[in-house]
């Protein structure tokens, strides 16, 4: 924070740094104080980084108390710089009044001068601000983390109660690695889950007691050519449970890592 006391005894902020912390344009607010009748404004001689002087645009103290107070957020578009200014008028605006206002109980030293205290008070604010900020990036972050899980788990919990393989591939690969309906067979089979026969998948028995598959019948027939009606095999399909499991074991790079030889003990 940049402050400085003038001839007029007042101690006067310069405006840019702190409209740059808060993440809000500093045109627009200098052109809102400039119209503005209570606005005490002042131009200032800074050094810069480079070692040059500079005037910069400051408000006095009561002005920058004001102005903090004042800023409607909800004109603010951008959502950091709007919590950034609430904030602050929480933080900075409650740190200057006390400060100011019992000026004994926070003056660490008797040679400290209005500045010394008006920067130490704004400290406490922007201290305070990157601490929330920090606060929020960690839930931001948490949130980031949960939301996959979240979305997978609300995929696995609106399901139908039994599904054909390829929409158990398509609901996999959304949730992790991607397998096609083909892939999904192949490792059902090597694994045990299921078996050929008669040119037909079938479920393995193991899996079907442990509620992972099952065998659907089918509600239609075909006709053969001498006009007899034949029932179509039943179609194997996988349970929530099933589902679950498979879900659950995804978490390898490949699938036939992420599922131990121990799940493919079922018998054909």
């Amino acid at each position: 924070m940049i402050a400085q006391k003038l001839d007029d005894g007042e101690i006067y902020a310069a405006l840019k740094p702190i409209c740059e912390n808060i993440g809000i344009t500093f045109n627009g607010q200098r052109e809102r104080l400039n119209r503005t009748p209570w606005a005490v404004v002042r131009m200032i001689r800074t050094t810069g980084a480079d070692g040059k002087r500079y005037d910069m645009m400051a408000v006095s103290r009561k002005t920058l108390t004001m102005w903090l107070a004042t800023i409607d957020t909800s004109r603010l578009k951008d959502e950091h710089a709007r919590r950034n200014v609430t904030v602050y008028q929480q933080e900075a605006a409650e740190a200057l009044d006390r400060y100011f206002h019992e000026g004994g109980a926070i003056r660490t030293y008797d040679s400290d001068s209005d500045a010394d205290i008006m920067a130490r008070a704004l400290l406490v604010a922007q201290k305070t601000l990157e601490r929330k900020n920090r606060e929020l990036q960690a839930k931001t972050d948490q949130i980031k983390e949960l939301e996959p899980k979240a979305k997978a788990l609300d995929d696995f919990t609106n399901v139908p109660d039994v599904l054909l393989v390829r929409e158990t591939a398509k609901l996999l690969s959304n949730a992790g690695p991607p397998i096609g309906e083909r892939e999904l067979w192949k490792w059902l089979d090597q694994h045990g889950w299921v078996y050929r026969h008669a040119g037909t998948w079938w479920a393995a028995s193991e899996r079907v007691k442990a509620g992972h598959l099952v065998m659907v019948e089918s509600r239609s027939h075909g006709q053969r050519g001498d006009g007899t009606l034949f029932a179509y095999a039943p179609t194997v399909k996988i349970t929530r449970k099933g589902l679950a499991l498979l879900h659950r074991r995804l978490g390898e790079r490949t699938l036939d890592a992420a599922l131990g030889p121990e799940q493919g003990g079922a018998t054909r």
